[in-house]
């Protein structure tokens, strides 16, 4: 099971998407399948035109609904005369065939099976050819990424370290070469920063705002907004766990955060 996968960046370079988005044209026996098309760029869509070239599309793949990735995804199909796929509707996108866990797609000689792994996004999926993966923004390339339920994140991380996995195809940054280590670097990267919180809240610190400010106190403080969701995900799988109460009465920053004596 071969494929050539060819990336086309989006010119959208910002904060949140590193150079651009990734938008892989993955190729096996003449056809072609195109996974996250990603924003409405006119000449976006006209650079994935022409590296299309003469092979044939079979569909256009969404990896999760963030806008960076999937709203070009239903005007290029239907440019292009091909079905839409995804796990589920979402801003400016609609699924013409809806992907769940353990679907498969057929690529020329190739299948792609799809993964369901929720935790930067409820509705995301990785996309596996072989020993390949298309990772979205679950794993990115150069740095690490926001998220909404860590504990599902975590169990999907240990899932694909467990998996065969020679090469990652990320939604932002290069290829990753060495997903092993990657995986492994984003779950240490997670458990340290649980410790890290941890240890604020035992110091005394119990709002969102103030662990940020601790936690966080290397990064600019422009950042710190974006810092306080990162944290309150990781407050979310405490609770989960059982180690704290979190009461978020108003905004987000004031949020109030208890460990639970043992």
């Amino acid at each position: 099971m071969s494929v050539a996968v060819t990336r086309v960046l989006a010119p959208n370079p910002g904060l949140y998407t590193g150079p651009g988005t990734n938008t892989w044209i993955i190729e096996s026996d003449g056809e072609a399948l195109v996974v996250d098309p990603g924003p409405v760029i006119d000449e976006h869509a006209d650079a994935i035109v022409a590296a299309l070239g003469h092979r044939a599309l079979a569909g256009v793949l969404v990896t999760h609904t963030h806008r960076d990735h999937a709203p070009l995804a239903n005007p290029l199909g239907r440019d292009l005369g091909v079905e839409v796929l995804g796990h589920a509707p979402g801003p400016e996108f609609e699924p013409d065939r809806r992907l769940a866990e353990g679907d498969e797609v057929t690529l020329g000689g190739s299948t792609l099976t799809v993964l369901h792994t929720p935790g930067h996004a409820d509705d995301h999926l990785c996309f596996l050819v072989g020993t390949e993966l298309f990772t979205g923004d679950h794993i990115m390339g150069g740095s690490t990424v926001m998220i909404e339920d860590l504990s599902a994140y975590l169990t999907q991380l240990r899932r694909l370290r467990d998996l065969t996995l020679t090469r990652l195809y990320p939604g932002h940054g290069p290829v990753i070469e060495d997903p092993v280590v990657v995986i492994d670097h984003y779950i240490e990267h997670r458990l340290e920063r649980e410790r890290q919180i941890v240890a604020a809240l035992i110091e005394g610190h119990d709002t969102i705002g103030d662990v940020v400010g601790l936690v966080y106190s290397d990064i600019d403080t422009s950042l710190h907004p974006l810092a306080a969701h990162s944290v309150a995900a990781h407050v979310r799988k405490l609770v989960d766990d059982g180690t704290v109460r979190f009461e978020q009465t108003g905004d987000l920053w004031n949020g109030i955060v208890r460990l639970i004596a043992r």
